[in-house]
């Protein structure tokens, strides 16, 4: 089999909604790897909040900040800031707004004030509907999260706050309308955090650029997610597979639904897809 270059997300594909490893998953990257076939992350994560242990299964490097960030090995293919000027304006507009909130950036995650307190029962309503333990705190899920440092940065990849409710999401596109405005943990007006990061950067572009690099074919790569925002990921690839844990629209954009998550999903897929042996 022609060497096949393979993008998979991390949340809800590579690791499960409490961020496990499954072990079958950690199988599939090293022996596809063996068999020559290249593999990437491509994730809405900043490279601080990538776990160590999935590097230890073996990359080749990541497409983080949903695109905003490119490395292959050592070497950074494409690195784009929230500008200084732009932090300073979230944060304050945060804080004008009495919305906790984290900064993601390479060398760490910058937490607001009240983060901790405040985003507990978030990320246990966000484990609740992926059906996990409700036990989990902001501690466990971000064991590296740094407080009270400066939050006034220029390394900023990426912002994310907790919603009160979606119009904060809905002002925030109004206010910011020289970056990106999504929103995570629940689909519409269901969303637990909205996000503010690069305009005009999705997966999609960071695919395209990273294979330009690569002087890789569109032809040979494979892509792997399980929600809405790796759809343009998606169709940036030749071929894509979505967990059955997955969003419907994943699900639906998909040339294949694979088990999910917590079922060897990626593995199967792995499998199933000639990369590696059964």
């Amino acid at each position: 089999m022609k060497s096949k270059i393979l993008f998979i997300d991390v949340d809800g594909t590579l690791v499960d909604y409490e961020g496990k490893l499954p072990v079958s998953a950690g199988r599939a990257v090293k022996e596809a790897r063996k068999n020559g076939h290249r593999v990437y992350i491509c994730t809405g994560r900043s490279e601080a909040e990538v776990y160590p242990f999935i590097w230890e299964i073996g990359l080749d490097g990541i497409i983080g900040g949903n695109g905003a960030y490119i490395r292959d090995h050592e070497t950074v293919v494409m690195h784009r800031h929230i500008t200084a000027e732009q932090c300073r304006r979230i944060v304050d507009w945060c804080h004008e707004r009495h919305l906790e909130f984290y900064l993601e950036a390479n060398s760490g995650l910058y937490a607001s004030e009240h983060f901790a307190e405040e985003g507990t029962p978030v990320i246990r309503e966000y484990s609740r509907r992926k059906g996990r333990a409700d036990d989990i705190t902001v501690y466990t899920a971000f064991p590296d999260m740094i407080y009270g440092a400066d939050l006034y940065r220029d390394d900023v990849n990426k912002v994310s706050f907790i919603l009160h409710s979606y119009q904060d999401h809905l002002d925030s596109v109004t206010a910011f309308p020289d970056l990106n405005a999504g929103t995570w943990g629940g689909a519409g007006e269901t969303a637990l955090f909205g996000d503010l990061g690069v305009k005009n950067i999705t997966k999609r572009e960071a695919v395209d650029i990273l294979l330009k690099h690569l002087g890789a074919e569109r032809a040979d790569t494979i892509a792997f997610g399980d929600a809405k925002v790796d759809i343009p990921m998606f169709e940036a690839c030749g071929y894509s597979v979505a967990m059955a844990s997955g969003g419907p629209e994943c699900r639906a954009a998909a040339d294949m639904v694979t088990d999910g998550v917590d079922e060897d999903g990626l593995y199967n897929a792995f499998v199933r897809l000639g990369l590696i042996g059964a």
